[in-house]
């Protein structure tokens, strides 16, 4: 795989209005593609869509995002515009794993974790929550991922302890690559109100039908199939696969409608089931 994993927000009707709200605060933004159905733009190296997927998603913490950075005015910036109109799940304040750390909602749901750390870059980092029938899964789930991907590696786990709030062994705070970027991922026993739920996914960008079979196989054992590429793993995390030329077929207008009306009759993409790409006149 030489794309690398971004991420999906479903949004209802609110994509491109998401998208101007973290171009107005985040310095590192670069619009990359923009059309009815979804808005993609990059953040410090990551890539996002933001999807008009319509309603009956909800964004919830299950998957939050942490911003490390050693720049106290951008933390301040940041949490008053993201904190506005959103939620607070942990102020801003001191804790004994950051001099300067918060955890909120955005106005369009989204879960920002702004932490005080050493890199001089911003750096964002997705970090999955295991709850309910999945705690105590984190483990299991690092494991399977890193198996999948290529240029992934395990960098830090910390579990709770005897005597700290949850069930001892469980992952407290982990680090690891997949497909050479930073995830995050943690248990939690306690009976939180959500869980996984496809309005974020991640999405898996690939070139061949060898390489959307692979993925989509590997991806989908244990769990479940979707339309348009969509589908769910075993620990309930919802993961797109699909393949790099339909950007390409979805912004041409000559090949648009023909492309949308092929996918959505599928699960997995097969590409000879796609029309071919038009080259725009000169």
């Amino acid at each position: 795989m030489t794309h690398p994993i971004s991420t999906c927000f479903w949004f209802d009707n609110q994509a491109a209005e998401a998208t101007a709200f973290y171009a107005g605060i985040f310095p590192g933004f670069k619009k990359i593609s923009s059309n009815p159905l979804a808005e993609v733009f990059e953040l410090y190296g990551r890539r996002f869509m933001c999807l008009n997927g319509g309603p009956g998603q909800q964004i919830n913490p299950s998957i939050s995002f942490f911003i490390h950075t050693n720049d106290h005015e951008f933390i301040a910036s940041l949490w008053e515009e993201l904190s506005r109109d959103g939620g607070v799940l942990m102020p801003l304040n001191t804790y004994p794993w950051s001099e300067k750390y918060g955890w909120c909602s955005d106005r369009y749901g989204v879960n920002w974790q702004i932490m005080k750390s050493q890199d001089e870059t911003p750096r964002i980092v997705p970090s999955i929550l295991f709850t309910h029938e999945n705690s105590g899964k984190a483990q299991e789930a690092i494991q399977f991922f890193s198996g999948i991907f290529e240029n992934s590696s395990i960098h830090q786990i910390s579990r709770y302890e005897q005597g700290e709030p949850d069930v001892e062994g469980n992952i407290k705070y982990s680090e690891f690559t997949l497909g050479a970027l930073p995830f995050s991922a943690m248990d939690s026993s306690y009976p939180h109100p959500f869980q996984l739920n496809p309005a974020v996914s991640f999405i898996v960008t690939v070139d061949t039908q060898e390489e959307i079979d692979f993925y989509w196989n590997q991806l989908s054992a244990g769990g479940s199939e979707d339309k348009c590429g969509w589908l769910t793993d075993k620990f309930g995390m919802s993961w797109q696969v699909v393949p790099s030329v339909l950007g390409k077929l979805m912004t041409n207008p000559e090949t648009a409608p023909k492309a949308a009306y092929a996918f959505l009759q599928m699960k997995k993409f097969v590409l000879a089931d796609l029309p071919a790409p038009v080259e725009p006149a000169s």
